[in-house]
C-alpha cells in the first residue's frame, strides 16, 4: 500500500477530471484540506460538461453556465486556478495522444508533486462513477503524469521543462487504499455541490445523499464512528 508524503512536503497539487463537478464530488474536502494547508491547488476540466443538460436545454449555453457554476464551487474550497481544455467533447473523451499532450503541458506549466484524477479501472459496484469519459480522462492522465511529463524527448515543442510527479491519487477506484478525514470540511463540500445548479438543485437529498456516502467511506476505510471520508487509490513515483 503506497503512502502519501504529508501535506506538509506538498508545494503544488493539480486535479484533473473530465467535467464540472467531477471534482467536487470526488475531493472537495481532500482540496478545501490542501488549500488549509497552504498547498497551491489547480483544477483542470477537460470538457465543459455541455452533455450535462436537460433535453429541452439550449445546449450551446450549458458550456458557458457550467464555467460560472466550476468557479463558484471551486471558491467555495479556496481553489482559484481553474482551467478548461479545448477541443475535447463531453460525452466523447478518448484517452488519446492529443488529450495527453494537453495534459502534459498544464502539467510541466503547474509542476505538481500530487495529482488526482479518476480511475481508468471501472468500478461495477458504483458504474455510474465509471463514466466513460471518466476512464478516459483517467487514463489519459496516468499516462501523462508518467511517463511523458517528466520525458524530455515527449514533445518538447511545448516549450516547458520535464517535470517528474510523485503522487497519483485516484477517485472512485474499486480498491481504495488512503482516506482522508473530512468531517470538518463537509459543509463546504455541500456548498461547493450546491453551486453546480444545473446538475444539483433538483436534489433536496442533496446532503442526505452525500453524508451517506462520506459516512459509509468512512467506514469501509476503518474511520471512526461517526467520521467522514473521501477515499483513494494512491500511485507513488520515485
Amino acid at each position: 500500500m503506497a503512502k502519501p508524503r504529508p501535506d506538509s512536503e506538498i508545494e503544488r497539487a493539480l486535479i484533473v477530471v473530465a467535467h464540472p463537478d467531477d471534482a467536487d464530488f470526488g475531493a472537495a474536502g481532500t482540496a478545501a484540506g490542501w488549500v488549509e494547508a497552504g498547498i497551491e491547488v489547480t483544477l483542470l476540466c477537460v470538457t465543459h460538461g455541455e452533455q450535462g443538460a436537460h433535453p429541452d436545454a439550449d445546449i450551446t449555453t450549458i458550456p458557458a453556465l457550467r464555467e460560472k457554476e466550476q468557479r463558484a464551487a471551486s471558491a467555495r474550497v479556496g481553489i482559484t486556478d481553474v482551467r478548461w481544455l479545448e477541443g475535447f467533447r463531453d460525452g466523447w473523451v478518448e484517452p488519446s495522444f492529443d488529450l495527453q499532450r494537453a495534459i502534459v503541458k498544464v502539467i510541466r506549466e503547474v509542476r505538481p508533486q500530487r495529482v488526482i484524477t479518476q480511475s481508468p479501472e471501472r468500478f461495477y459496484d458504483r458504474l455510474q462513477a465509471s463514466h466513460p469519459d471518466h476512464l478516459a480522462t483517467g487514463e489519459a492522465t496516468i499516462r501523462a503524469c508518467y511517463p511523458a511529463s517528466e520525458n524530455p524527448f515527449a514533445w518538447p515543442e511545448l516549450g516547458l521543462p520535464f517535470w517528474h510527479v510523485g503522487e497519483i491519487w485516484l477517485i472512485a477506484h474499486p480498491a481504495p487504499d488512503h482516506a482522508v478525514d473530512i468531517t470538518d470540511r463537509f459543509p463546504r463540500k455541500i456548498a461547493a455541490l450546491r453551486e453546480h445548479v444545473s446538475q444539483t438543485g433538483h436534489r433536496a437529498d442533496l446532503e442526505e445523499l452525500v453524508a451517506g456516502m462520506s459516512y459509509g467511506l468512512g467506514r469501509l476505510m476503518g474511520l471512526p464512528e461517526g467520521r467522514m471520508a473521501e477515499a483513494f487509490k494512491v500511485i507513488t513515483l520515485n
